[in-house]
């Protein structure tokens, strides 16, 4: 997906300054921005989950280190990965990447394989809970498997818990409108 050359919501003056909070604590604009930390990190799903949404796609082997702060300019960055311990790793260079531009990570959604998570992510996951807001953990949804729009696939409560938890993480308490399982 490309990005437009002007974000939406931006004003013509906006310098494209490193995301920060109003002085109530919430993010300036809307829409929220969903990183990859790797390929296949479900970013693309996170992002119709959690409209409105950016998905800029996967960090790069080499990242431009600018480029989440100056495209989540006042939105808030949520980084996706998967649950294993290469994945935690990427995360953690992702997280670093944009800290080290002084940008804020909102959250860290944790995109379960069906697989138990190795202690190794674990441990790299709580260690990142400091430098971003929360570390979120999005259960393995079968159906996803053979949707073609994730949006499309009934999530069971605890995918909603966790979305409800991405949502409030940046700042935004918008109803799901979407079919439960049960």
């Amino acid at each position: 997906m490309r990005l437009p050359r002007t974000p939406p919501g931006s004003v013509s003056g906006d310098s494209g300054a490193v995301a920060e909070r109003s002085p109530r604590g919430q993010w300036l604009h809307r829409e929220l921005v969903v990183w990859g930390a790797h390929g296949g990190a479900g970013t693309s799903t996170l992002a119709a989950w959690l409209q409105p949404a950016w998905d800029i796609g996967a960090m790069r082997a080499e990242p431009y280190p600018q480029y989440p702060a100056i495209v989540s300019s006042g939105r808030a960055l949520v980084v996706a990965c998967r649950s294993t311990a290469r994945a935690a790793a990427q995360a953690t260079s992702a997280v670093a990447t944009v800290t080290s531009q002084g940008g804020q990570v909102a959250g860290i959604a944790v995109v379960s394989d069906g697989w138990p998570e190795p202690a190794t992510a674990t441990s790299r996951l709580r260690l990142l809970e400091t430098q971003a807001g929360l570390v979120i953990r999005i259960p393995f949804i079968p159906g996803l498997r053979l949707a073609d729009d994730p949006a499309s696939v009934p999530l069971p409560r605890r995918a909603l818990r966790a979305v409800a938890q991405i949502q409030a993480a940046c700042g935004r308490t918008l109803p799901l409108s979407r079919p439960q399982e049960t």
